[in-house]
């Protein structure tokens, strides 16, 4: 957050201050007195003298400034940028969505009262905090006529409307008069997520992208290509090829065949192309990894001859095909990607052959810059160089990912390279931590209170305990930070919403920081609830609408005049629909065939679905199915209970007694998930339901799984009675 603008009122901020402005007397947009509202990130505000605050349902339209209506930034990284007018048309729906506010969308040369002007700011020099000039700056001015928000570039003015939706959001409804100007401290902003070693649907990866564009994050880094990190040296080749390895970009070009991963784990050029879309809408720009020479065994099992002989998960750099192959591989996937920048990996390889490696590198920094137009790299930072060697060339873009492997300040920055920090004190490893690695989720305390050198976290803080190994906060060659989350255990051993909680709660307050934002950790917890509700664009929580603990309520009770109509009785409206089955006693018949259909999907954290079942055959069929999961009497020739996720079976070691009824409660309880029985005339007893983790050749190990109570349909493939079904949305175990 950097206030530099000489067209309107300097503005009182509370940068390198420490105020704890959170008090019990004051509703979150009373702080904009001490110089900004406190919004994610925290937004640079002074109040008018006169007071006074404009009610949001009194605003009636956007009006887009005809005369930059279809202008676009040319400065970031994305090749697809919305127009002035497309951001204004996003916008239009979250303010309905976020807040409840119809609007109109127009378009105009100047405000209106009761409006919301949307323009392009061509006179002020908005720059981040090394004074590099930033298009993502914008103003913004409310009156009692309205606002305005006038930014650097079309996505200035969107970040502009992240702060009037978050205002209004924790200001009921309302926002204070005033002038404000934005801008980031750092260009670089966001995270990367390891879609290599567990699949993600398009649909949350879009979702995710609306989340990270409410905070004002640009970057979504997609780590598209790597394998289980197994010591391949303890292994033979036959146990290597049969490790888990994910190239999820699939091309129907024969000379590529064998590469990518399975057709429903991959995606194609038009999905992926629909993902970038959708993100760039938001603001969001999706920066492709595809990584070698090292995590390469997903190459390496589609052309063997190109592995080392001692480890096969890297490439031989020495072997003629293999600069050719991984280049042949970027000029498939180079027209896929909608970005100016690439990242091509280059991480942890054999330190035995550095000189090739760095050789490698700067081959592909040429490939690179030979394109047209011309794309510029990153590479993570490994093997830097004492000055008399030969070294990557300072082109390349360094992302600064541990201690162990560079020290950023006089390893790279010293030397005149750029970097993005993605220091490992904010790296996340889904459920490693069961052997005291990673955690688990983001620390919420190193957000707030990271600096060695005192107060809170910034992407020029490379190292989190010695301050003297990290820059100034201005250094030119600081360009932002890139929270990472990887699955170095799998994909069996997180479902697709854990990678999001591990980032739920947390991530918000580090965006601040990407940012240059300067709120409080009292200040975060105080609006965090608030502003997380009203995130547009995506139901990440799997929340349901409900007017009372029971979200839906189904009795089965048969009527003549309901035609397959089946009645919710919660209150909610939630009917459901007969789709070819017979109810007799209150109890539904399923033959294999028939099933019931809802309205609903999932049921995200917390959750009790309860129903009764009585099964005719042992014959596997699915109880309840939604699209984040399916909870089936069996899996194949198994007839143990299990709850399927992401494509992963967890089972439990129960089956129901066939030709008898048990009450059953399927409860999601945090982080947990538990089923619990009771046979007729037994005791009930709770199974957790676990994952089994590969602990990478070490054994195995059971550890805790939260996975989504499925509610789509009901009794499809099952043959048996069910009856009193019910979905709370409190756990009760």
């Amino acid at each position: 957050m950097v206030n530099n603008s000489n067209s309107l009122p300097r503005l009182i901020t509370t940068t390198g201050m420490s105020f704890n402005y959170c008090t019990p007397e004051l509703k979150p947009f009373e702080y904009a007195g001490y110089g900004r509202l406190v919004t994610i990130p925290s937004t640079p505000f002074e109040e008018a003298s006169t007071g006074g605050e404009l009610p949001l349902h009194w605003v009636q339209k956007v009006i887009v400034d005809k005369r930059f209506a279809s202008t676009v930034n040319k400065d970031g990284r994305t090749l697809i940028p919305p127009t002035l007018a497309e951001f204004a048309k996003t916008f239009e729906g979250d303010l309905q969505t976020a807040l409840g506010s119809h609007v109109t969308l127009q378009y105009g040369d100047k405000p209106e009262k009761g409006s919301i002007f949307l323009t392009i700011d061509t006179d002020t020099e908005f720059s981040d905090v090394a004074g590099r000039p930033s298009s993502e700056g914008y103003s913004l001015s409310v009156t009692k006529e309205g606002i305005t928000i006038a930014g650097a570039s079309p996505l200035g003015a969107w970040w502009g409307t992240r702060s009037v939706l978050q205002a209004a959001a924790t200001g009921d409804n309302k926002i204070p008069y005033g002038t404000g100007v934005d801008t980031p401290g750092w260009g670089t902003r966001g995270v990367m997520l390891d879609i290599a070693r567990h699949y993600y649907s398009p649909e949350f990866l879009v979702d995710m992208c609306s989340h990270l564009s409410f905070f004002k994050q640009n970057t979504f880094q997609l780590h598209l290509t790597d394998n289980l990190p197994v010591d391949f040296t303890k292994h033979s080749e036959e146990y290597g090829n049969n490790v888990y390895s994910g190239f999820r970009l699939s091309s129907e070009d024969p000379a590529l065949a064998g590469l990518s991963s399975a057709a429903n784990e991959s995606y194609t050029r038009a999905v992926f192309d629909d993902i970038q879309q959708k993100c760039a809408a938001r603001g969001v720009t999706v920066f492709p990894e595809i990584e070698a020479p090292g995590h390469a065994l997903a190459i390496t099992q589609w052309k063997p001859q190109l592995a080392l002989a001692h480890d096969i998960s890297m490439l031989n750099l020495s072997h003629p095909e293999t600069l050719p192959s991984v280049q042949s591989i970027w000029e498939t996937f180079l027209p896929w990607f909608h970005t100016d920048t690439v990242h091509i990996g280059a991480d942890e390889y054999d330190s035995d052959f550095i000189d090739v490696y760095i050789d490698f590198v700067n081959d592909m920094n040429k490939f690179m810059s030979a394109q047209s137009p011309p794309k510029k790299m990153f590479s993570w930072g490994t093997f830097p160089r004492e000055l008399n060697q030969t070294d990557i060339n300072k082109d390349v873009t360094i992302q600064h990912w541990t201690g162990w492997m560079d020290n950023a300040l006089p390893d790279y920055l010293n030397k005149g390279f750029n970097m993005v920090n993605s220091d490992d004190a904010f790296y996340i490893v889904g459920k490693s931590s069961v052997n005291g690695g990673y955690p688990r989720e983001l620390n919420l305390t190193r957000i707030f209170a990271g600096n060695p050198a005192g107060g809170a976290y910034a992407p020029n803080i490379f190292d989190s305990k010695n301050a003297t190994n990290n820059p100034p906060r201005d250094h030119p060659g600081v360009l932002g930070h890139i929270a990472a989350q990887w699955n170095d255990l799998g994909p069996n051993a997180t479902t697709v919403s854990e990678a999001y909680y591990a980032w739920r709660d947390t991530l918000p307050g580090l965006a601040d920081k990407q940012w240059g934002g300067d709120l409080t950790l009292e200040e975060y917890e105080s609006v965090f609830d608030t502003i997380h509700a009203a995130i547009p664009a995506q139901n990440l929580d799997r929340s349901i609408r409900s007017r009372s603990d029971t979200i839906a309520h189904y009795k089965f009770d048969s009527h003549p005049k309901n035609l397959g109509k089946i009645n919710d009785y919660s209150g909610n409206g939630y009917h459901a629909t007969l789709r070819g089955c017979s109810i007799s006693h209150s109890a539904v018949k399923f033959d294999g065939k028939c099933y019931i259909e809802t309205p609903l999907q999932s049921k995200g954290r917390n959750y009790t679905l309860s129903f009764s079942v009585k099964p005719t055959s042992d014959k596997s069929g699915a109880l309840f199915t939604g699209k984040d999961s399916i909870l089936t009497t069996g899996n194949g020739d198994s007839k143990q209970v299990t709850l399927s996720a992401g494509g992963e079976a967890y089972s439990v070691d129960y089956s129901f007694p066939v030709g008898s009824w048990t009450d059953v409660s399927l409860i999601g309880a945090g982080k947990q998930t538990f089923l619990t029985v009771k046979t007729e005339g037994g005791e009930a007893s709770t199974i957790e339901i676990k994952t089994i983790l590969g602990m990478l050749g070490n054994g195995l190990s059971p550890d805790v799984i939260a996975i989504e109570a499925p509610f789509a349909t009901i009794g499809r493939g099952f043959e048996g009675f069910m009856k009193d079904v019910v979905l709370k949305q409190t756990a009760s175990i």
